[in-house]
This record gives C-alpha cells, structure tokens and sequence, in this order.
C-alpha cells in the first residue's frame, strides 16, 4: 500500500499541514521540525503524488523543451543552459528532441500539453505554428529557440542567421577563395534557409565569385563525410576551393573525409568552414574555422521569457536577436 501525507503526519507527530509546508514552503516550519518530517519521510519510503498535486495546482513545475537534434552539441549546450537558468525559479526542464520529424514535434508538444507543463520552448521545424498557438492560447506560455518569431504572438531567441551565413561566405571570400559551396540541409529548414541566404549575398558582392549548393538530407557528421567524399571524386577544376558548411557537425564529416581520403589537404586545396563553434571544432584533426553562436546566453534567455509571459499575459511578446561571431582557425588558413 502506498504511504500517505497523512502517514508521514502521524509518524512524525505533526499536522497534515506541516507535512505539506515542509514539501512546499519549508520556510514557514521551524528547522527542527523540517528534520524530523524529513526522517519520517525516509523511513516510511514516501513519494509525492506531483501528478494529483500538479491537477490542483492547474499547472506543474516542469518546463518542456523540443530541440531539433540533441545529437548536436549546439542544442544540447542550450539546454544545459535552460536547466541551470530553470534551477533558479525551481522549475525543472523535460527534453525532448524531434529528430528533423514534424509528428515527433508535435507528439512531444502533445505530451508536455498533458503533463500540464509550466510553459514550452520549442525549436520548430516548419512554419506551422497553430499548434503551439493553441496552447499558448490556453495559458500555456510558448517560447521559440533558435527561430526569430518577430511578426507572431510568440516570445523567441534567436541568432542572426543571415548575417552569421554572410559572415562565414565572407570570410572564404577574403582569404582569395572564389568557387564556394554551400553544404547543408534540408533547405527548407529556416536556419540552413538564413545561413544560405547570407552566403548569397556575400557572394553577390564579389565579381567572379560563383556559389553551388549541396543539399544534404540531414545535419550529421555522416551526411558531411558523403559531400567529402564526393567532393574528392571531383576534377581538380570541378571542386569548390571553399566550403561554408551549415553546421559544425557537417564540416567535422567533410573534414574527416578529405583527410581520410588523403589527395585533398585543408586549407590548402579547400578552405572549409562550419556554423555553431562546437567543442569539437577546435578539437578536430584541423581546428575548424566556425561561426560562434552564444549558447548559453540563447538558453537562459529563453527560460527569462519564459518567466515573463507566465507572470503577464498582457506583455507584448519580446524578440531579442543575438549576433554572431567569426572564430577563425586552422582549417580555413
């Protein structure tokens, strides 16, 4: 039989209401009593019921948040960040990751809607948004990470995508590359979309500067290693000189493939650079030049917004946009 409040009450020798302070405002009992309901706790094995408390309450302590792909290090920096920033107002972040699946997205949101979370943040992958207007709707407030959402109802964090892609194509420009690739996908993805967007606009500006795209299924090292590959195969006159990769993960996979493959060096041959400045791209068999986004700041961020639409929902929604950095290494000379 499950152990009550009511239990923990008697064996310690207080009031049910002294049990529920000690769980909830523990600030209101006196130290020594705080202890003693605390021995009574451990000795009698009990466990709140947070889903019969989460009901009264209308609203848990949780907070859910949907990431594109926790297999990359951007997002899983993020979410420390959320979690640690989350800490401050007790509340705890649940994750989930849609995997580039839009009815994974949505079965995590339906999920979270469930467990009646404190709030959503969430990095969509389509333009999509009633879903989340729905919940948001009922007094759930929604934030978007990683996806400027000026123009909707929703709070969001963001990087300039478009700028940090014009950055990266820039940068390649002005080291004397003129044959550039793109590689990354899939393109309907808004971040690989902005990133792509500033990589033509860079090149727009430079006479005799020539963009290709690759379009990659996915965002991984192995979809990377695949464009290295092929770029390999490649006439010496056929092949980019200068790769602006959508992410970090993809650059480190080109990377690995080219120096596996041996015919081709970096930066010599191709100058090659990646987006997000991960752990791993300064760590990698070339340190890779990268566009620096500011994880931390994009996570704790998203949890103060959070936080604000909770405590108003008459506040107009709020879009800080983040800058990014060039972080150049070995790998584009």
């Amino acid at each position: 039989m499950a152990v009550s409040m009511r239990d923990v009450a008697t064996a310690a020798s207080v009031s049910l209401g002294t049990v529920s302070n000690v769980l909830n405002s523990p600030e209101k009992v006196s130290p020594a009593t705080v202890a003693r309901v605390h021995a009574a706790i451990d000795q009698l094995g009990f466990v709140r019921n947070d889903a019969a408390r989460q009901l009264r309450a209308g609203r848990s302590r949780c907070v859910g948040l949907v990431v594109l792909d926790i297999g990359n290090p951007f997002f899983t920096d993020i979410a420390r960040a959320a979690e640690r920033q989350a800490a401050q107002h007790q509340l705890t972040v649940l994750l989930g990751t849609s995997d580039g699946d839009e009815s994974r997205e949505r079965a995590y949101v339906d999920v979270f809607t469930e467990q009646r979370v404190f709030g959503l943040m969430v990095s969509p992958l389509g333009e999509d948004l009633d879903r989340l207007a729905v919940l948001r709707h009922r007094g759930t407030p929604v934030v978007l990470v990683d996806r400027d959402g000026t123009g909707t109802d929703f709070d969001s964090v963001a990087v300039d995508d478009v700028a940090g892609g014009r950055l990266a194509t820039r940068h390649l420009l002005d080291t004397g590359r003129r044959r550039i690739a793109f590689v990354g996908g899939p393109l309907g993805l808004r971040q690989v979309a902005d990133r792509l967007r500033g990589a033509r606009q860079a090149v727009d500006e430079v006479s005799g500067a020539q963009l290709e795209i690759i379009e990659t299924p996915a965002l991984g090292v192995l979809d990377g290693r695949a464009v290295g590959e092929q770029l390999h195969r490649r006439a010496a006159a056929d092949r980019p000189d200068g790769v602006f990769c959508a992410n970090d993960l993809v650059a480190i996979g080109v990377l690995q493939a080219l120096t596996l493959l041996g015919a081709l060096r970096v930066p010599d041959d191709i100058a090659l650079i990646g987006y997000d400045d991960i752990d791993f791209a300064r760590a990698s068999m070339v340190p890779l030049s990268s566009i620096r986004q500011p994880t931390a700041l994009i996570g704790a961020t998203a949890v103060d917004l959070l936080m604000a639409a909770a405590g108003s929902a008459e506040r107009a929604p709020e879009h800080p946009v983040f800058a990014p950095e060039l972080v150049v290494r070995q790998s584009t000379g």
